[in-house]
């Protein structure tokens, strides 16, 4: 994990190995001592009001968002490139109660719908995203930060090296699918949004999907600017995934932001998944500056 994390440390800090190993292990304990307990008023209006689908930004923790992108036969083209291994990825359910219909459907038919993800199959929808980027051809993978000479290369990463469900090893299908083909524009358009999407698991931007999160980030960009998402609605979607990912996180972000007299519903999600709130710095400095949270759980860096 401490290896893992080190690399998620941005390539232009340029520190040397024990600056970030201090770093690193500065910000884990201050997650660890800041998110205690959550405050009981929230928690209650959290599980009082468990669907909140009104406004911008809020996100339904049982009902889920429908994201604006059809799933259509994404399972079966990975199951049969082999970025998806079916065996080992049921195997991997089955000890967690084993898979919906409807995951089951995501994997093996071709007339899906519209991917729908709710705090029920956040880590199955996770996985999905997670090979689906891993394994589309796409030059910020052949191009981007993951490629620098300075990480030993691409397969190093907890996104590629933790990826454990395909079939072969996961370099094999790294960039080696067209799942989807992007035009000139839409590749322009997922790597402008990508830049700017952060997650607080480390201090990397989509750009740099050298974890889980990131990389399904990735997958989901490439899947909705195919499909004709505007720029603003790829924020805006972002955001509700990010938050389902990641839900005690983007509650402190809530408690902070409408602490500051800003009305949360309104706020540009763009802001919201920039470094100064989404990434793992970001969030410290959110922290340090309200009473400490409660660790309501998550979907982790693993498969």
């Amino acid at each position: 994990m401490e290896n893992e994390t080190i690399k998620e440390i941005k390539k232009e800090n340029n520190l040397p190995l024990i600056v970030s190993i201090i770093i690193v292990a500065v910000l884990i304990f201050g997650a660890s001592v800041f998110t205690v307990r959550l405050l009981k008023s929230q928690k209650a209006k959290t599980l009082s009001h468990p669907a909140r689908l009104n406004s911008q930004n809020e996100i339904s923790l049982q009902n889920g968002v429908e994201l604006p992108v059809k799933w259509g036969d994404a399972g079966v083209k990975m199951i049969e490139a082999g970025v998806i291994d079916k065996t080992k990825f049921e195997n991997l359910y089955a000890g967690r109660g084993g898979l919906t219909e409807i995951d089951q459907k995501l994997l093996n038919d071709n007339n899906n719908g519209n991917l729908v993800i709710n705090s029920e199959n956040s880590g199955v929808i996770l996985n999905m995203l997670w090979a689906f980027g891993l394994g589309n051809k796409n030059s910020i993978l052949e191009n981007g930060p993951m490629m620098d000479k300075q990480y030993g290369g691409a397969g190093n990463f907890a996104s590629t090296g933790g990826w454990s469900l395909s079939n072969g090893k996961a370099m094999d299908h790294y960039s080696m699918h067209s799942f989807v083909t992007l035009t000139s524009e839409q590749q322009a358009l997922v790597e402008r949004v990508a830049k700017n999407i952060y997650r607080p698991c480390c201090n990397n931007s989509t750009y740099f999907p050298d974890c889980n999160h990131g990389m399904a980030m990735l997958g989901l960009l490439e899947l909705m600017a195919s499909q004709g998402v505007s720029e603003v609605d790829m924020y805006k979607f972002a955001l509700k995934v990010n938050a389902l990912w990641f839900p005690d996180t983007y509650e402190a972000i809530k408690i902070f932001v409408t602490s500051q007299g800003i009305d949360w519903n309104t706020v540009d999600p763009k802001k919201i998944l920039g470094a100064e709130y989404s990434s793992a710095s970001g969030y410290q400095k959110v922290l340090s500056q309200i009473k400490p949270q409660e660790q309501k759980g998550g979907v982790g860096c693993g498969a």
